[in-house]
């Protein structure tokens, strides 16, 4: 088996233990059988994220025992064990817990293959919606669903230097912390959804063509994306359009961030607050 050949049988294997999970998360949501808790940042962790967690890295543990599993709701080693790393597996068992417990449905289930410090393989389930996202580095992007499986493009915009843009946001943050940050003469629309995954999603798939994330988040938020997002002609950067990285940070967040779908659009116009880094 070559490696292409490989990393595709690695990707469809991480998309059927992440529709096994999101099954698992589903039961439990939809019978309301989990309890919530707070985590030592004070975010919410359910026994919903900690079942999915189980049983996604036994299952990848049982696939692969010579690479490791990074969670968001495991056990992190040190940045020094870790870089000793060639590939990893990162998983986010739910992305999106507070629609979770919020009960908007808008959660979902996320697994990269981090090779050589880039995302090389990204899985994101959507449980409610009964849709998988998934991609490998140099192959393509795509959505299965009840309707099959379609190539993921992000939306080409008609005219990139005045058509309106659409804008995922969250239903969770206030809406000024994003539209305070973005060009006023830009005319746009917003699209409310859920996890950050999913909102990704969405710019690949054509539904939205930007998200901006301000706040926290992990490494495990973005990896997964970053394949799928640039495999249907997008790309993830920081809030000052610079590469976002992956194991080269102590705590595994991220900066802020910007999911961008049609590349003729002058984002960096829309997005004028971002152009010069604060040390600059």
């Amino acid at each position: 088996m070559n490696d292409a050949t490989k990393l595709t049988w690695l990707l469809e294997e991480a998309a059927n233990i992440a529709q096994q999970a999101g099954d698992l998360i589903l039961e439990q949501y939809e019978e309301q059988a989990y309890a919530t808790y707070e985590k030592s940042d004070a975010s919410p962790v359910t026994s919903a994220d900690l079942a999915a967690h189980r049983l996604i890295s036994a299952k990848l543990h049982a696939l692969t025992p010579d690479i490791p599993v990074l969670s968001e709701e495991g056990a992190h080693l040190s940045l020094e064990e870790r870089q000793k790393w060639p590939c990893y597996w990162l998983i986010d068992p739910i992305d999106g817990t507070q629609e979770f417990i919020a009960r908007s449905g808008d959660f979902t289930v996320v697994i990269a293959l981090v090779v050589g410090q880039q995302p090389t393989l990204g899985v994101i389930y959507w449980p409610a919606g009964d849709k998988l996202y998934l991609a490998q580095r140099g192959a393509g992007a795509f959505r299965r669903d009840v309707n099959g499986e379609q190539q993921l493009r992000v939306r080409k915009v008609s005219k990139p230097l005045e058509d309106p843009i659409i804008l995922a946001i969250s239903r969770r943050q206030p809406r000024e912390r994003v539209l305070g940050r973005m060009n006023p003469e830009r005319e746009l629309s917003t699209l409310p959804a859920g996890s950050c995954s999913l909102k990704a999603c969405l710019i690949a798939e054509g539904a939205a063509d930007c998200f901006l994330r301000v706040g926290p988040t992990g490494e495990w938020d973005t990896a997964a994306a970053e394949v799928i997002v640039g495999e249907a002609g997008g790309r993830i950067v920081s809030e000052y359009f610079q590469p976002l990285t992956y194991n080269q940070e102590a705590n595994l967040g991220n900066p802020n961030f910007l999911i961008l779908g049609d590349p003729q659009v002058p984002w960096q116009q829309i997005f004028t607050r971002h152009q010069t880094h604060p040390e600059a």
